[in-house]
């Protein structure tokens, strides 16, 4: 069953036509990652799906619902999670507060304690740093920041956009390995990644993204001995 659909979706910036026309769907309990180079239109489709971009046309479902034109603060209620690209942590505020920030569409204090214990156990480095300036964290912590507060709303789906960008080889193994561990629990994944070999070594199906259109989809582990593919996105 599909918890998300995009139908025909079509994005401008201005007079550039940025997503023409892509449709695609994340069943539940699946990762489904989108590669492609740098201006692709990956990061847009992200914002998109997730209210922080309205479309000139098309729709979006989430969970049976048309969110098409519902803006990102009210999906967060509704289940669906963005880890951004930059990790946009607040830098003044400590791991504790930035935690706590994600679970501002909840009301029981009883269950937003019980998360954070489990958020905490995920995370033993934010528990240990938790009266810490997130600024003040190296840049693999602060994407475990980035993802432990969007575990603090209890997504259906998590929406992530560039999880290992600019971390050491050691952080980005770390990273898929939380990305794998969240999908044990039940969460879809939706993985935007500059490391297409990471990103297909974890996902169920996989879209390649080419100039604001999808050139190539299907079983992940189809598209990693896809020739084009391999010229393209997994060269050393």
């Amino acid at each position: 069953m599909a918890l998300l659909e995009v139908k025909d979706l079509h994005v401008f910036y201005g007079m550039i036509h940025a997503i023409k026309g892509i449709s695609f769907e994340v069943n539940q309990g699946e990762i489904v990652t989108l590669i492609g180079a740098n201006g692709a239109g990956k990061t847009t489709t992200l914002q998109t799906v997730t209210g922080l971009i309205t479309p000139r046309s098309g729709e979006i479902f989430y969970d049976g619902t048309n969110i098409t034109r519902v803006p990102g603060h009210q999906l967060v209620s509704r289940g669906l999670a963005h880890v951004p690209e930059g990790r946009r942590v607040f830098a003044q505020l400590t791991v504790h507060q930035n935690l706590m920030l994600g679970a501002f569409t909840r009301s029981s204090k009883e269950e937003i304690a019980r998360t954070l214990e489990e958020v905490n156990h995920r995370f033993p480095r934010l528990a240990e740093r938790k009266d810490q300036l997130a600024g003040t964290l190296s840049g693999g912590e602060q994407q475990m920041l980035a993802m432990g507060r969007a575990l603090m709303s209890r997504p259906k789906m998590i929406v992530m956009d560039e999880p290992s960008m600019g971390l050491s080889p050691i952080y980005v193994n770390e990273i898929f390995d939380i990305i794998r561990s969240i999908h044990e629990t039940g969460t879809t994944v939706l993985l935007v990644e500059q490391n297409a070999k990471k990103a297909l070594s974890i996902a169920d199906r996989a879209y390649v993204l080419e100039t604001g259109t999808i050139s190539l989809s299907g079983p992940a582990a189809d598209l990693m001995n896809d020739p084009k593919v391999k010229s393209a996105y997994l060269s050393e």
